[in-house]
């Protein structure tokens, strides 16, 4: 049996392949990107094996994985290797063949390095789905081919509308079973367009594959001469993403202060560099900057990254700031560009996923996480509920139950400075915390703030 030619339920080929180090770029060329996607759809339409063929195909696999897959061949039974358990990491999702939790593996070739997040099918885990999808560049929604659109594959293709994923790879699977028809793709894509026009998704890509067998996933089929698009992995290789991250107005929440206690270099005895991840614009030596909440101003002095001293950053890089001023920050302030300042406020418009089997309700007071600040917030409204399968609201409901998503109204101890979570992605979004036992409730998405903070008035008592 050769190496492409494995099926997702077969016995491993010897010798076995293990992964390859990507070739290193030559000197001078510019480090290749990291792309986030997740997989999604309904119940057995292939999700983990397609993800399992794109790690054996692309020989993304080690040595150990692979002979994992031949110990895990008891749990399955049969004495076959399943390609789908080397993301259905769970028991249960190995006895039940579906997938529970999300599951995140790595992956690189010479053109891009890739974080999949595999997400579950079955309408219970929505907000696992969530989880999987919030930090994505692209979703992949498979389809079963015989099957075609039902209300999952619209309910994860809303998901990924609402969550702004800006790239969505339409993968209808199973094609073998449909004896590659053309005919049927061509109606699939087409029960697709019928709804897309009300998604505010840009980059829609349609790819005939069968992941059992490998057609269109890495290798081109032979059976799809009539295709003429690119396989699933040349297309996440190419697609561009550089326009995904905001790098308009620079917002650098802090999240701790560096001061070495024992530093190596004398020089860095009063060493004091503030810490974090980029969540919007670039910083440059000598760029102007202000706080938030406390309204000071600084420049910024030196710039430090995992590589050393360099004179810009951008988003999403993880860096340490130095000012030319000890100005008071800790965790949870916020460092921006004066000429381009988020909004701030203590009422928040939020739209949230309720990830708990107790139900939200109104008066409920929890802990609000944005960036690095955690703040206290009470429920103050539900203004209404979203039918997930047409993005439709339903008005003033009593309660969000597991896995609803609706729009709510919060009012928090402190202000709270964001952008609209369409602008950006990082300081757009938030977590709702149970103080009780500090269980994450609910994801929300801010929309694009009202008024402007500003900084002379950041800082007002509550």
């Amino acid at each position: 049996m050769t190496h492409a030619s494995l099926s997702s339920s077969a016995t491993l080929p010897a010798p076995r392949p293990a992964a390859t180090t990507p070739a290193a770029p030559p000197p001078g060329a510019p480090l290749i990107d990291l792309l986030r996607f997740n997989t999604c759809g309904s119940v057995d339409d292939g999700k983990s094996t397609l993800i399992g063929r794109l790690l054996y195909d692309s020989k993304s696999l080690m040595e150990d994985q692979l002979e994992a897959l031949e110990r895990s061949a008891a749990i399955t039974g049969g004495g076959q290797v399943n390609l789908a358990n080397l993301t259905d990491g769970l028991r249960a999702e190995r006895e039940q063949g579906i997938t529970i939790d999300v599951a995140y593996r790595y992956f690189a070739t010479p053109r891009r390095r890739f974080i999949i997040a595999d997400t579950p099918g079955h309408v219970q885990y929505t907000r696992n789905m969530v989880t999987g999808a919030s930090t994505a560049n692209l979703s992949i929604v498979l389809v079963d081919a015989r099957a075609g659109v039902i209300e999952q594959s619209r309910r994860h293709t809303c998901i990924a509308s609402l969550l702004r994923i800006p790239h969505l790879v339409v993968a209808v699977n199973k094609m073998d079973m449909v004896g590659w028809s053309q005919a049927r793709f061509d109606e699939i894509r087409g029960q697709f367009e019928e709804f897309l026009p009300r998604l505010d998704i840009k980059d829609v890509k349609f790819i005939p594959i069968s992941a059992l067998h490998g057609d269109n996933v890495v290798d081109r089929s032979r059976h799809t001469a009539w295709y003429e698009g690119p396989t699933l992995l040349d297309h996440l290789e190419t697609v561009h993403i550089g326009s995904d991250w905001n790098l308009q107005g620079l917002r650098f929440p802090v999240q701790w202060v560096n001061r070495p206690q024992r530093p190596k270099d004398p020089a860095q005895h009063d060493f004091r560099g503030y810490s974090g991840q980029l969540a919007g614009g670039i910083v440059r030596v000598g760029q102007r900057v202000v706080s938030l909440p406390g309204g000071q101003y600084s420049t910024v002095r030196e710039i430090h990254s995992g590589t050393g001293r360099v004179e810009e950053a951008f988003c999403p890089q993880s860096i340490t700031l130095v000012l030319d001023d000890d100005i008071d920050l800790s965790r949870g302030s916020m460092l921006t560009d004066p000429e381009e300042l988020p909004g701030g406020g203590i009422d928040l418009l939020a739209r949230v996923c309720w990830m708990r089997q107790q139900p939200l309700q109104r008066g409920k007071k929890y802990l609000l996480k944005h960036t690095t600040s955690t703040v206290q917030a009470v429920v103050m409204d539900i203004t209404h509920r979203i039918d997930i399968s047409t993005l439709t609201p339903e008005p003033a409901p009593a309660e969000l139950a597991l896995n609803d998503i609706g729009e709510i109204r919060l009012r928090t101890a402190r202000p709270v400075f964001y952008d609209g979570y369409g602008t950006n992605r990082l300081t757009g979004s938030f977590i709702l915390i149970d103080p009780s036992n500090h269980a994450t409730v609910a994801a929300g998405l801010l929309p694009a703030p009202r008024e402007v903070v500003r900084p002379e008035q950041s800082d007002f008592d509550i």
